[in-house]
């Protein structure tokens, strides 16, 4: 059985995928092939269940042709948009897709009516395949880190005095500035820490972290990533950090794939969309969500925002440091 997963794109969405890959290439034993855009490759591509990545940078044709070689016996579309479906329809073959609650989510933003519900996206992932036999190994999320990522890490570490398991990963960046965490609380939580951090983000990041390791108070070390690795680099920073502390995005995905204990900020998406670090159940404890829930203009977007429509990015601006500090420096870790 050949079977092709669509999701172009992002890469906590592509992260997400991964429970699905899993099953279908252990459970049906099926040779799963995976596209999605190139810029995601560093995502993917180390997926040891996929046997073929295609990846497109501007349009579906550039693969389409190729894809019809296949002969696939199903498409597993993941990402269900105008794209995916064009893409189906020249494929022309029995397709599974999901629910993707847009007009669940339309009622929640707009009028704050909530029909949301209580599922995760993963298990909406995998409820589309069910008809194939598929069910949940409830393993949770996959992330695999190359060697060269993980000596390459382990070589910043050394040189800057980071114990494994002793540090704090603080990942300062999002795609969207309504997702982001305020400066001003990054910069509490940098200073009031009692753990070294290593803080993580893009090259847009680059600046704002330099800036943050420059006015750390802390007695601690700060060490700044922020542009200088990739995206496998910085999560095998992530598997090593003891506490993870993440807004809503890609990496705060990957550190559940990774097992890692994550302290989440939600600013202005909401944990009842179902994107919540996805965890096996007895680790679920390893995550903890921090939001504003009082607000009444929460969720203003389903995605995000590039600046606050009421002016005052109440949903990050208000976050507490004291709630993310009490558990980084505790020495009772569970």
């Amino acid at each position: 059985m050949k079977i092709l997963i669509i999701r172009f794109s992002s890469i906590g969405d592509i992260v997400l995928t991964s429970p699905v890959i899993r099953c279908l290439h252990q459970q049906l034993g099926a040779e799963i092939h995976f596209v999605t855009k190139e810029k995601y490759k560093n995502v993917i591509e180390y997926n040891p269940y996929l046997e073929k990545l295609w990846y497109i940078k501007n349009d579906i044709n550039e693969v389409a042709d190729d894809l019809k070689k296949e002969k696939f016996n199903y498409i597993v579309d993941l990402h269900k948009n105008i794209r995916s479906l064009s893409l189906r329809r020249k494929l022309k073959v029995k397709t599974f897709d999901f629910d993707k609650l847009n007009w669940e989510k339309w009622l929640m933003v707009n009028f704050k009516i909530d029909k949301l519900p209580n599922i995760h996206i993963v298990d909406r992932y995998l409820d589309a395949v069910s008809e194939l036999g598929i069910k949940n190994d409830h393993r949770g999320l996959d992330f695999f880190i190359p060697d060269f990522a993980m000596q390459s890490t382990q070589k910043i570490l050394i040189e800057n005095n980071f114990n494994e398991e002793e540090f704090v990963a603080l990942v300062i960046g999002a795609t969207y500035h309504t997702k982001k965490p305020s400066h001003a609380l990054l910069k509490s939580i940098i200073s009031q820490s009692e753990r070294p951090i290593i803080i993580i983000g893009g090259p847009e990041e680059a600046k704002q972290g330099a800036i943050l390791s420059l006015e750390s108070e802390s007695e601690n070390t700060v060490f700044n990533t922020c542009g200088k690795l990739s995206i496998v680099e910085s999560a095998a920073i992530i598997e090593r950090a003891l506490w993870v502390i993440t807004p809503d995005t890609g990496m705060m995905h990957i550190a559940a794939a990774l097992r890692k204990r994550t302290i989440s900020l939600w600013g202005n998406t909401i944990p009842s969309f179902g994107m919540t670090p996805y965890l096996p159940g007895e680790l679920e404890n390893h995550s903890i969500i921090i939001e504003q829930k009082e607000l009444s203009c929460r969720p203003c977007s389903k995605l995000g925002k590039n600046k606050c429509p009421k002016k005052h990015f109440k949903c990050m601006g208000e976050i507490k440091a004291e709630n993310i500090l009490k558990h980084i420096n505790s020495h009772q870790i569970e």
